[in-house]
C-alpha cells in the first residue's frame, strides 16, 4: 500500500515513525507551512516536517487544501490510503481521493469528545478513562465508521500533557494494527453509536483558561490539570497574570472570600475556592520563567 501521511505536531510524529518502523510505504507527508516563531521570527518547521526531512520522505506544505496545484501534486503520488493524525479538516476532494479511503487517529473513545481538544476536555471534565480511536473520514467531523479503539485509565493527578504522551504511543501502535488489518482486507468497520449525551471537545480559547474561584475546588483542579502544560489555566496576582501548571487540592472550609489567598511567604501560596483551597506548586508569573512555588515566593513580597 502506498500511504500519504498528514499531520503536524509531536503527537503525529510517533504515529509516522511507527508506520516507517513497520515498513509501510509512506510516499509523502502533508504538514503545516513553516511559521515564524520566537523573538527573531525565524521560520520554524513542524515536528512532522523535521522527521520527514530526516527520513527523506517527500513533503507537501499547502497553505490551502483546495489549491488545484496541491490537489494535482497529491494525486501524483497515487496513494492507496491516506492517514491523518493531528491535522486540520480536509475537504472532500482530499479525503475521498485514495481508493482505500482516508483514516484518522483521534485522541478519544469516539463518539465521545469529537473536536479539536479531546485530551484537554476529558481531564477538564474529570473523566476516569480516555483512549484512542481509528476511523474512516467522512463529511461530518469525527463521525466516520470506527475501525479500532483502545482505552486507558486517567489517574487523579494526571495532566493533559501526561495523557497526551500516553495516548501518543498507544495511538501509534493502534494505527499500525489498523493499517495491517486494512492491508490484509480484514477490517470490520462499525458505525459510531448514537447517543443523546455526547460530550464535545471544541477548540480552547484564552477566556476558557481563566480560573473562576467561585467554582468548586475539584472543578478548578480539573481545569488546571486539563490545561497543563498548554494552554495553561491562569489567574491574576497583583494585576499580573499567574499561570498554574501544577497544584494540589485542600478540602477544607476556606474561611476567606473565593479568590483570596493565604501564604507564609516562603513555602506555600494557596487560593480559596468555593469549598476548599488550590495550593500552587508549579507556576509562571507574568514576565518570569516557569518555576516551583518556593522559588517564586523567595523573589516576591505578597
Amino acid at each position: 500500500m502506498k500511504i500519504v501521511f498528514m499531520g503536524t505536531p509531536d503527537f503525529a510524529v510517533a504515529s509516522l515513525d511507527a508506520l516507517v518502523q513497520a515498513n509501510f510505504d509512506v510516499v509523502a507527508v502533508v504538514t503545516a507551512p513553516d511559521k515564524p516563531s520566537g523573538r527573531g521570527q525565524k521560520l520554524s518547521e513542524s515536528a512532522v516536517k523535521k522527521y520527514a526531512v530526516e527520513k527523506g520522505i517527500a513533503i507537501l506544505q499547502p497553505e490551502k487544501l483546495k489549491n488545484p496545484e496541491f490537489i494535482e501534486q497529491l494525486k501524483s503520488y497515487q496513494a492507496d490510503l491516506q492517514v491523518v493524525v493531528a491535522f486540520r479538516m480536509l475537504p472532500e476532494v482530499v479525503w475521498n481521493m485514495p481508493p482505500k479511503g482516508t483514516i484518522n487517529l483521534h485522541g478519544s473513545l469516539l463518539p465521545q469528545y469529537r473536536g479539536a481538544a479531546p485530551i484537554n476536555h476529558a481531564i477538564i471534565n474529570g473523566e476516569k478513562e480516555s483512549g484512542v480511536t481509528t476511523f474512516f473520514l467522512t463529511h461530518e467531523i469525527d463521525t466516520g465508521n470506527i475501525i479500532l479503539s483502545e482505552s486507558t485509565p486517567i489517574a487523579d493527578n494526571e495532566t493533559a500533557g501526561d495523557l497526551h504522551d500516553k495516548l501518543m504511543h498507544i495511538g501509534a501502535n493502534l494505527l499500525v494494527k489498523t493499517l495491517k488489518a486494512i492491508e490484509a482486507g480484514e477490517v470490520s468497520e462499525q458505525p459510531q453509536p448514537q447517543s443523546d449525551n455526547l460530550k464535545h471537545a471544541p477548540k480552547i480559547f484564552k477566556e476558557d483558561c481563566k480560573i473562576d474561584w467561585n467554582n468548586p475546588v475539584q472543578m478548578i483542579y480539573n481545569l488546571i490539570r486539563g490545561l497543563s502544560p498548554y494552554p495553561t489555566a491562569f489567574t491574576f496576582l497583583n494585576d499580573k497574570t499567574l499561570k498554574i501548571f501544577k497544584a494540589e487540592i485542600e478540602h477544607k472550609e476556606p474561611g476567606i472570600v473565593a479568590g483570596g489567598f493565604l501564604t507564609d511567604g516562603k513555602t506555600f501560596l494557596k487560593f480559596a475556592a468555593k469549598d476548599g483551597f488550590i495550593k500552587l506548586l508549579d507556576i509562571q508569573y507574568e514576565g518570569k520563567k516557569r518555576m516551583p512555588i518556593e522559588d517564586f515566593l523567595r523573589g516576591i513580597r505578597l
